[in-house]
Parts: C-alpha cells; structure tokens; sequence
C-alpha cells in the first residue's frame, strides 16, 4: 500500500486495474509534463463505395461489429433517466451469450437497474463511469461486481479513452435525429436532448459505432454532432427514450427557503469576489441549491449592467434565458439539462455544441475550464480540509456521480461549493468525508445556511468577503457546530475489500471505495 497526497491508503495495484498510481496534487502531475501520457490512435475504418450502413435492427447492427466476451461497450447519458438504449443493448448482448462485459457509460442512472441481474450473473464484470446511481450503486458498495468499477471525472473520461485506458470495442450511440450515414445529433426530433457532447470521444476511437435513432431523416442530418465517417452502423427503433425525463430534481432550480438562503449567500460571495464583471465566465453544478445561484446572479448582473463573457457545462433552459437577454455572449454546452435546451442548439449559433474533450479534457491545450471565472458547486460531504465527496452516501452506498466537480473545481478561478449544514440529522460538514472527489487545494469556497467558510489558502478574498459584511465562519468552527446539533453518526462499517476507486481527473487514484460490511 502507498499513501496519496491526502494520506489516503492506494493499493500498488488491484486485479482487473493492474498497477495504480497514487494521488500527487492537482496539478502535479500534469507540472511534470503533459506528454507523461501517450495517446493511443483512433481506429482506421474503411467502407466500399454505395454500401449501406442501415440495419433492421439493433440486434442485427451488434451481431455485425462481431461481439465477444471481455469487450468493452461505451453509451452516452444525455437523456439520463429517460434513456432506453443501454438497457435495450445489454439484453441482447445477453441473450447472445457475451459475458466479461467492461461498461463504459459515461454514467449509469435509475433508469438502468433493469442491467443488475447481468452485473450479478458475470455478463457485465467492470464498469467504468462518471457517476453511478440508484439499486446499481448500492449493489456495486456491496461487492457484487467480479472486478473494480471505476469512477472518474467528465475530463479524466476523455483522457482514458485517449490514452487508451478504456478501449472501446463498441460504441452505441443514442441520436434524436440521424441520416442513412450516421450524422446524427441530438438538436431535434421527438426524443431531442440537446448537446451530445459525451458521445464525441466514443464516436472517435470505438473500434465500430452503431447510431440508433428514433427519427432517421433525408441526407444529410443538420446539424452533425456525430459525423458519419466514424459511425459504422445505423438503426431506426420506435424509441431511444423519453426526453421528457432528462429534466429532474437535481437539474430544476429550487423552491426549498433553506437551498434559496444559500443560493443568495453564494451569490452574495460572487458579487463581492473582485471577478463580478464585464467578460465573466460561469458555470453552474447539477443541484437544486446551485442552479439556484444562477437565478440571483442573473439579477445582479441586470442590476450592475454586467455581460458576461460564457456560460459552461450542463445546460438549463435559464442559462437559455440568460443568453437570449444579452447577458452573456456564449453558451458552451456539453449536455443539455432540459430537453427544452435543444431549440436554442439548433437556432442560435452562439449556443456552441461542444465535446467533453473540449470541455474538460485535461491533455490537451485549450479545455474550457481553465477559462473559467466562477464554478458553482453541490457536495454529498465536505470536511474541514475542504475535501468533497460527491459520490457515497451516508450509508456508504454509491449514489452520485463525479461528472465534471474536480475538473471545473481544478480550472476555475473561483471554485464555490453550496450545501446545507446538515441533512435530516446527518451532519454534511464533517472532520472527514465518507470519499473524496474534489481536493480540498481546488475549494475556495463553502456557503452553508449557517455562514460561508473561505479556505486558509485565499486570505484576500476572505477579506474582501469580510468587508462586505458577509458572515464569515472558520469552517473547523462549523463543523463543532454542526456536531452540537447531530452529535456524530456511527461510522460505516467495511471490509478490507477495495470494490472500486475514484480517479482524479488525471489518472491518479484519489480514493478507494471499501466493501460495505453486511
């Protein structure tokens, strides 16, 4: 066992992952050089002239890429809870007798449990994703996966794809609109979800590429998210999902008086933090609490006449709103939080579709985020060294997702994590998370109801805060106060068994997940 730079034990190496390379600091290793990785070549494809792609079916386009056990098949989330796809593919890979399955989905929600049973029966071994949810996390907590799953950020994604980490067998590729050559988008049609960004990398280096969709249109599909000279294979089903369900409660602004106390206090923050001006840049998690910050920052920037230079990352119909009122001159959008986003995709051509390459990719030399003033943050957990967990539960269940939290925390100027004190009776500021996600060195800010904690590290900024009255707490302070009110909850009991590790965005393994201990 080696120790990270958060002092957290890292197996040498764990079968089905081979040897892992210990957390160094956010940018260390990336300071060595970033030709420390080597990339791999996307796969060569070739195709005889006035061929067809078309298939009758998904079945028969997956018996076409010649399916075997121990491949690896990646899918896209973009219609998160109403996506069909996935669950639609894995049973038929089953029902062909493939087994040793590693998943590659850039994250699993509710809405695939239905694929449990083949997690439990080895037909899917591995699963390598940005976030993994409901009965599929508890199950994966528990051990029932034959080899480590992986979680890793939105960026780190497209970096293991690269550096050919997860090599890609099959890619499937769920498109609202697609052409008889595979141009396909998610910008229109009945199922429309907006950006298709987490498909791009897939689409790039997957040996073969099927794009299902429930809405083929006349050559050529405009506009091409996904281009046909990577897709191999083209299938119209009756449905890829329901749309209507991308939206859901972690992607709607609240109502809650308690998430809106915070949102105003972190706005409030914003405002004072010396970054508040013309040509800022901004992003907003996947939070009620956070997207709320959107709301008050939007009337100040009226209020100031402030426009700003980009909005980033996942994208609500209010970061449409903004857009449309001139309050900032870009939109760069990697997944569409609301279905409704998808009209201002096709429409506006300063709604830029964009690749998580782009987005949050961090080898290469322009990625989005580290042109970011201001990201707006939620947690699971923070401790007092203001590391965040954003991917265990209370329970130790896994039950979030890393998405884009440690890449955005890393690139951006001003990095800001909203979350209640506490939840029910269980204290969300704690002397020590459950996980670490995000680095406590990429937090510059924590906004509790109970007051905002700057990090040691910015003593200007804490200043300023200051100056401007806000109520400024030492965040060791609020934990003890916390811990008056909830008093401390057992500790998770586990086993020495590591069922799966966290990967900072650069390869490096953060933090391990132990079995939970029945």
């Amino acid at each position: 066992m080696a120790r990270n730079a958060l002092n957290i034990e890292i197996p040498e190496k764990l079968d089905g992952l081979g040897a892992l390379e210990p957390y160094q600091g956010v940018w260390t290793k990336l300071q060595k050089g970033w030709m420390s990785e080597q990339t791999v070549p996307p796969a060569i494809k070739a195709r005889m002239p006035h061929t067809s792609k078309m298939c009758d079916s998904l079945e028969e386009a997956i018996l076409k890429c010649n399916p075997q056990d121990g491949m690896t098949v990646s899918f896209h989330h973009h219609l998160r809870s109403g996506d069909d796809i996935l669950v639609q593919a894995m049973t038929i890979l089953a029902n062909m007798g493939i087994k040793d399955i590693i998943l590659a989905s850039s994250s699993l929600t509710s809405a695939h449990e239905p694929i449990l049973p083949f997690i439990e029966q080895g037909i899917i071994s591995q699963i390598y994703s940005s976030g993994i949810r409901g009965a599929i996390g508890e199950a994966c907590a528990r051990g029932i996966m034959k080899k480590p799953f992986v979680i890793h950020s939105h960026g780190g994604r497209v970096r293991s794809v690269q550096t050919g980490k997860i090599k890609i067998d099959l890619a499937i590729i769920a498109a609202s609109a697609a052409d008889e050559e595979g141009n396909a988008t998610g910008s229109h049609g009945p199922s429309a979800f907006g950006s298709i960004g987490y498909a791009m990398i897939d689409a790039w280096y997957a040996k073969q590429v099927v794009v299902v969709t429930d809405n083929l249109v006349d050559y050529p599909c405009v506009p091409p998210s996904i281009r046909q000279n990577y897709v191999d294979y083209v299938v119209e089903v009756d449905s890829i999902g329901d749309a209507k369900k991308i939206a859901s409660g972690t992607t709607r602004i609240t109502k809650a008086p308690l998430d809106l106390r915070i949102a105003k206090l972190a706005s409030e923050a914003i405002i004072h933090s010396g970054l508040f001006k013309n040509g800022i840049s901004f992003q907003v998690g996947a939070g009620g609490a956070s997207l709320a910050v959107a709301k008050f920052v939007r009337e100040a920037m009226k209020k100031h006449e402030i426009v700003g230079s980009f909005l980033l990352g996942g994208v609500t119909s209010y970061g449409v709103n903004m857009l449309n009122e001139g309050l900032f001159r870009a939109i760069f959008d990697v997944q569409s939080f609301d279905a409704a986003v998808s009209q201002s995709i096709m429409n506006n051509p300063y709604h830029i579709e964009i690749g998580a390459a782009l987005y949050a990719n961090p080898f290469n030399c322009g990625c989005m985020i580290n042109k970011l003033d201001i990201v707006v943050l939620g947690a699971l957990e923070v401790d007092v060294n203001f590391n965040v967990n954003v991917i265990t539960g209370s329970e130790g269940d896994v039950r979030g997702a890393s998405g884009g939290h440690s890449d955005t925390a890393a690139g951006a100027n001003l990095t800001i994590v909203v979350c209640p004190s506490f939840r029910g009776r269980l204290p969300i500021i704690k002397k020590k998370v459950n996980n670490v996600v995000t680095p406590g060195d990429s937090v510059d800010i924590v906004v509790t109801e109970r007051g905002i904690c700057v990090n040691p590290k910015n003593i200007e900024l804490e200043q300023k805060l200051k100056k401007a009255g806000l109520n400024i707490k030492k965040i060791q302070d609020l934990e003890i106060e916390v811990d008056k009110i909830t008093g401390q909850p057992d500790p998770i009991e586990h086993t020495d068994k590591v069922v799966g590790v966290i990967e900072y965005r650069d390869g490096t393994i953060i933090d391990t997940i132990k079995q939970i201990k029945e």
